[in-house]
């Protein structure tokens, strides 16, 4: 009679695998990141908008009333001439004192006849026609003078940025933003305009909401230009989402205008089978402390409650947590070169104890 050989020595690998085993379940909740939301007692219930105090370098965009307020205390439009402009003289019935074309220079000066140099920068022609009268009257008996602007140099803006023709425009006319935009050929097809600012002077800077302007229809924002204006348009990277976590495509993402969380996690490739669709993070940036809402996307979609599906604003951050099982995995990956040597050691073990036989006893 012949009995297999149980061998005590393969107790002590199991044992082992066992033990590390154990040591992954303990190790699971130590894996990967774990943000905590921010409590606040004193918040009210949270609404669709996740609204907080941005930082202080986001562009605080400029209200429709105060633009409106300007518009309509400006004074009616004149054009004022400066250098480079081309205008012509003319008095009746005097060819001797009239001139075809005369180009002011770049200090502003234009040479009349028998009236000589004449600053006219900054002047409108009225005014410029008011100051030859004067001289000439000193020589005629009611001179009848008359000044057109054929090409008009000086009324401009500098339009910089994400433009596909960015540089020097002109306008013949009041200037408008859209009008700037316009003749600098409008932005990349492949971008979206979001913001712009309009630097005027050396002291003031004026943000508009282009999104409002544009998607919106609200022309309200679709201010006057000034002469020697700069429009700047940021480059379209400079509004990114940053999803992580278990997403199937982690990384940055365009900002796009009512961009919401879930839609951030759909065009990141969506949740991946080890993420917790339960657990997921919207991290923003509030001067040096961030603010942290937790989602629950399974409760949101399963029971269309969009209460929770905040609008994302720019250099949000949506973290999407693992599993549990993801983690167990983790930890598992890091004991692996330990488990496959316990592993081939039982099963050597266990490939010796089936073939050696022990003879019965006599």
């Amino acid at each position: 009679m012949h009995h297999k050989f149980s061998s005590p020595l393969i107790q002590p690998p199991v044992v082992k695998v066992l033990q590390c085993l154990f040591l992954a379940l303990l190790l699971t909740s130590c894996a990967g990141l774990s943000p905590k939301p921010t409590k606040n007692p004193q918040s009210p219930p949270p609404g669709r908008d996740f609204t907080i105090k941005l930082p202080d370098k986001s562009p605080i965009f400029a209200k429709k009333e105060d633009l409106n307020k300007e518009i309509s205390e400006a004074k009616p439009f004149e054009y004022r001439l400066g250098p480079g402009d081309i205008i012509g003289l003319k008095v009746w019935r005097r060819p001797e004192l009239s001139e075809e074309r005369m180009i002011i220079s770049p200090d502003g000066f234009i040479a009349a006849p028998r009236v000589g140099m004449l600053n006219v920068n900054g002047k409108t022609p009225d005014e410029v026609k008011e100051s030859i009268t004067t001289k000439l009257e000193v020589l005629y008996i009611k001179p009848e003078v008359t000044i057109q602007v054929h090409d008009f140099q000086n009324n401009k803006a500098y339009v910089l940025g994400n433009v596909n023709k960015p540089g020097l425009v002109r306008f013949s006319g009041r200037g408008t933003l859209l009008e700037g935009l316009s003749l600098a050929g409008g932005v990349p097809k492949e971008d979206r305009m979001t913001r712009c600012s309009i630097i005027r002077g050396n002291d003031q800077v004026i943000w508009i909401d282009l999104q409002d302007l544009l998607s919106n229809g609200n022309m309200s924002l679709n201010t006057t230009i000034h002469n020697n204006d700069i429009i700047y348009v940021p480059e379209h990277a400079h509004d990114m989402i940053y999803v992580m976590g278990e997403v199937k495509t982690p990384g940055a993402i365009p900002m796009h205008d009512g961009m919401s969380v879930l839609k951030a996690v759909m065009m990141a490739g969506g949740i991946t089978r080890t993420g917790n669709e339960e657990k997921v993070f919207i991290i923003r940036q509030q001067d040096t402390n961030g603010t942290v809402a937790e989602i629950n996307l399974k409760r949101l979609v399963e029971n269309a409650d969009f209460t929770r599906n905040y609008t994302l604003m720019p250099n949000d951050i949506i973290y999407v947590s693992p599993s549990g099982m993801a983690k167990f995995n983790y930890t598992l990956q890091d004991i692996m070169p330990t488990l496959q040597i316990i592993n081939l050691g039982t099963s050597a073990l266990n490939s010796v104890n089936s073939t050696i036989i022990i003879p019965s006893q006599p």
